[in-house]
């Protein structure tokens, strides 16, 4: 369940606050606890000294394919949902949308096409000046030439990660728009390291997407109980009640609804004073009493003293 903080400045008497500060209203920013988008420290850790494994060995793989010094080097990894991915990266692109064979989930390999044309260029015996013209595309013996690259590179990938976590990969096809590539929901979340691609005189950006629960699942499985000690253990007790202490206190907003009806868009245009919309909710039927868009219990209507009221009359049992 989603929870509004409220954010509220105060000024002691005592305590001088910068000007630039007081005027600042900020706004408080939504945290969903059902999907949190942090990494553990320790898995971060993990999955970096991974991908800097596999950048190590695609540099080496395509500098002896390519005979031109290439560098794979790891900028950051990040937790983000799919639809912020995909919102930063540049349009057109190549995307090599890939399989995580044992999940049958999508994996997304980005880099420019004008990066995959100095490839070829180099694997043909030219100088690496690729193509530059836009909108350029490859052709079908250029998608075979690259693909080869993608799949050793996976390969090492998988080599990479042997440690940590399964994740064997296979290579489909190339797109070339990220909004027309539906690989996973919108706030699905997603591992996405990012590198710089350095072959010869020339620098590039790419980025690996993988999904999330397909890492994480089998880096928690791995890192199994852990062991503390009695101090540790009251100090993590204490540290849980105080939360659960502090959340009783976060205002939520809560609802009670009638059965939602269906209507035309042009009963909604038309919509004037004194219009009246039938609505589909039996008198005898119960309300849902809903915090968030979740229904956590169903209610009565009715009335306490001068205004109206509901008496709640079952709870849901399976809340999430």
């Amino acid at each position: 369940m989603s929870c509004i903080v409220t954010v509220t400045d105060t000024l002691s008497s005592r305590t001088s606050v910068p000007t630039q500060r007081r005027g600042r209203a900020a706004e408080p920013e939504l945290y969903d606890f059902r999907r949190p988008m942090t990494l553990q420290r320790d898995h971060a850790r993990h999955l970096e000294m991974a991908f800097e494994r596999f950048g190590r060995q695609v540099g080496n793989q395509l500098t002896a394919r390519l005979r031109a010094m290439t560098y794979l080097t790891l900028d950051g990894v990040a937790l983000r949902t799919y639809d912020e991915y995909i919102s930063l990266l540049p349009s057109p692109t190549a995307l090599a949308v890939c399989t995580v064979s044992h999940t049958r989930q999508t994996a997304l390999l980005q880099l420019p096409v004008q990066a995959m044309l100095v490839w070829i260029d180099y694997l043909f015996g030219g100088n690496g000046r690729g193509d530059d013209r836009e909108g350029r595309e490859l052709t079908e013996i250029e998608q075979a030439l690259v693909k080869d690259l993608f799949v050793l590179s996976l390969k090492d990938l998988e080599y990479a990660f042997a440690g940590i976590a399964k994740l064997p990969l296979t290579v489909g096809g190339l797109q070339y728009n990220p909004q027309f590539v539906q690989a996973a929901g919108a706030t699905d979340a997603m591992i996405v390291a990012s590198f710089t691609l350095r072959v010869g005189e020339r620098e590039d950006a790419l980025t690996l997407m993988v999904p999330a629960d397909v890492m994480l699942a089998q880096l928690k499985a791995a890192d199994g109980p852990v062991a503390r000690s009695e101090d540790e253990a009251a100090a993590a007790a204490i540290t849980a009640a105080e939360l659960e202490r502090a959340m009783q206190d976060v205002p939520v907003e809560l609802a009670v609804r009638f059965a939602p009806v269906v209507v035309h868009p042009r009963d909604v245009i038309d919509l004037a004073v004194g219009d009246v919309l039938p609505l589909s909710h039996p008198s005898t039927e119960l309300l849902d009493v809903v915090v968030d868009g979740v229904v956590l219990a169903r209610a009565a209507a009715g009335s306490h003293g001068s205004r109206l009221a509901c008496r709640v009359v079952t709870v849901e049992e399976n809340q999430s």
